[in-house]
């Protein structure tokens, strides 16, 4: 199985009672509770720990990174930013959820601003499987019904997905690219917007099987380190005239 780091800013839940009330041991507890039921091993981190939790022994030892951010992405320190961006550009997986779609890894990766539409108003989210084939929808018909859910809506200021596994329809009319495949370096990512922090959307077996999923897929495969330097080649490897 895979060895994951779940990452979370855990604030809300300490701080906030409808937060609290669904997840009362916060979201990383949560999501560890989903994947360690898969078999992976896991570790959380969260944004009060001195260097986030994500010091660069932490990192060397994650084969996928989880990441649930959401009011606090300015209080993460440009440092552990670079370390993340560095470990996924050599292969480590990254996986976030989510408001994340503006936390600083996630800007890093992508080069955009993840901006886009949204409304908290509890309305249903049906989450329609757009290419079935994928392993992140491995076991999954082909839709998923999450009863209340916060509204993500187009257009999503994030390069078009290498694979747009999911889109997402919710009730007041509003589409969104909800499951978004990328590659960078030799690291794979997987954005998923289901999820809020105080409507249950992590305690839905579908919702957790789609994230046990993602973190087999995204785990490293056994390719050489992305060079992060320029390299002057003296040698050819043919002779030259």
């Amino acid at each position: 199985m895979v060895s994951v780091t779940i990452w979370n800013e855990y604030r809300h839940e300490r701080e906030d009672g409808p937060a609290k009330d669904v997840y009362p041991d916060g979201i990383h507890h949560a999501l560890a509770d989903a994947l360690s039921a898969y078999g992976h091993t896991v570790r959380t981190a969260t944004l009060d720990d001195p260097e986030h939790g994500l010091t660069e022994a932490v990192l060397d030892e994650t084969e996928v990174l989880v990441w649930w951010g959401h009011l606090h992405h300015d209080e993460v320190a440009d440092d552990v930013v670079g370390r993340i961006k560095r470990r996924v550009l050599d292969g480590m997986g990254f996986v976030p959820l989510h408001s994340s779609h503006e936390s600083k890894p996630f800007a890093a990766l992508m080069g955009t601003s993840g901006t886009l539409r949204w409304r908290e108003t509890g309305e249903k989210e049906r989450v329609w499987v757009v290419e079935p084939s994928h392993p992140v929808v491995d076991g999954i018909d082909e839709s998923v019904e999450i009863p209340e859910a916060e509204m993500y809506g187009e257009r999503f200021d994030v390069p078009a997905p290498d694979t747009l596994v999911t889109i997402s329809w919710f009730e007041g009319g509003e589409v969104f690219r909800s499951g978004c495949c990328y590659r960078r370096g030799n690291g794979k990512i997987f954005y998923f917007r289901p999820g809020h922090e105080t409507f249950p959307v992590y305690h839905q077996p579908e919702v957790r099987r789609i994230l046990h999923n993602a973190v087999e897929w995204a785990q490293p495969a056994d390719t050489p380190p992305s060079r992060t330097e320029t390299e002057h080649v003296t040698d050819p490897l043919e002779p030259l005239e």
